[in-house]
């Protein structure tokens, strides 16, 4: 036990320097890395063709204004409200971040986008664009994402965009819900092995955008129908049902399912970020304990990401609550003394069963107890919603 306890105040000492927290004082990290290897071809191809395994929830906020009224009511996911109290509750330390990165543009508009890091995993990050209307910004959310392209300066260290140098985005369209992505130039000429992930890529950050669930490619004018390299399918719109950074590893067999859970990743500068992973996992189990589960199993150890758990965590429920509230009851004496809980744990559990359960509020119960505060200083036994903007990282 008091080895527990010492590594839990190293961890919280870690988590309460934060952003400047140093890359080697990680929860649990892990100091290997590798580029993550593509999917089996068959699994690829059912992941394309399947829908509704990983649900297509726009966790992530679409475009915004800084100047908005932050202490405005949050939709539930029941389609009612909470009040400002609550609201000022979700994700506190992520406004926190966001001073902290000293842009002085205060009025421009942020949207997420997913770039490749150092170890070859898509992320979330939330960009500062210049104002230009929703339809622009839907071009420039793509065309940040082009390697050495127009916003390449504004990307933070250890991250690039996954489209390929030259790449030119001639448009995005919004026809009920689905986006049209007009590409050319040199979009072609990206290497085999990531068409996969361009594929990712685009889909997610296009769908994580109000009102887009689908995804078309086309390229000068044409319509894709499958990818120009290695020929991946593409005879219906791309959605979240995808997945993203699919492990290397399939299912033993063609019948599962997916989740998607956000495991902590640091930057070069050692600011903590999250990563999306989808997992395979055995059918008809509930949808959000399979997702719990896996987060506690903890990443693969080479792909560069950390655990958010400890080996004693364990889960006692999953509830899902008749106001939209979904309670998640873990237990791990590492915490039994009421101490503060890393930010990083809690904040992988928002951001999880926000995708799995179409952007429900999440609170949390530790060891039975009904208030558990972060090394944030957030109450996550009280409701709380994912964070409107996910890795606001400094450049």
């Amino acid at each position: 036990m008091k080895n527990k306890q010492k590594l839990a105040l190293a961890s919280a000492a870690c988590l309460l320097a934060f952003p400047l927290v140093l890359s080697g004082c990680g929860w649990f990290g892990s100091d290997q890395s590798a580029a993550i290897d593509p999917p089996p071809g068959d699994v690829e191809e059912q992941m394309l063709q399947t829908s509704g395994n990983t649900l297509d929830t726009g966790v992530f906020a679409p475009v915004a204004e800084d100047g908005a009224d932050k202490g405005a009511a949050v939709n539930g996911s029941d389609g009612g409200t909470t009040d400002s109290g609550a609201a000022a509750n979700n994700a506190a330390a992520g406004s926190e971040k966001a001073a902290s990165t000293g842009d002085s543009a205060s009025t421009a508009a942020r949207t997420t986008v997913f770039l490749q890091n150092d170890n070859g995993l898509l992320a979330p990050v939330a960009l500062r664009l210049p104002e230009s209307g929703k339809d622009g910004a839907l071009k420039q959310s793509l065309e940040a994402l082009v390697d050495g392209g127009a916003y390449s300066a504004d990307l933070p260290d250890g991250f690039h965009g996954v489209l390929p140098q030259g790449t030119e985005v001639k448009s995005v369209t919004v026809d009920h819900n689905l986006a049209v992505a007009e590409l050319g130039g040199k979009f072609g000429t990206y290497a085999p092995a990531d068409e996969r992930k361009l594929m990712e890529a685009i889909t997610w950050t296009l769908t994580g955008q109000e009102g887009i669930k689908g995804v078309q490619l086309s390229i000068d004018g044409k319509k894709l129908n499958e990818m120009p390299l290695k020929g991946t399918p593409l005879d219906r719109p791309l959605t979240r049902s995808i997945g993203i950074n699919l492990p290397s590893q399939g299912p033993v067999s063609m019948n599962f399912s997916a989740v998607t859970v956000y495991f902590s990743a640091a930057s070069p500068g050692g600011v903590q970020y999250y990563v999306p992973v989808t997992r395979f996992v055995t059918p008809g189990q509930d949808t959000l304990k399979a997702a719990m589960n896996e987060l506690i199993e903890g990443p693969d150890s080479e792909n560069g990401l950390e655990t958010v758990m400890t080996q004693e965590t364990t889960l006692d429920s999953v509830e899902k609550g008749q106001n939209g509230v979904v309670t998640v009851s873990l237990n791990d004496d590492m915490f039994d003394d009421g101490s503060q809980v890393p930010a990083e744990l809690l904040e992988s559990v928002v951001l999880t069963v926000a995708q799995n359960s179409d952007d429900s509020l999440v609170q949390v119960r530790m060891n039975g107890k009904q208030t558990v505060t972060g090394t944030d200083n957030v109450d996550y036994g009280k409701p709380v919603s994912a964070p409107e903007y996910v890795n606001e990282l400094p450049l």
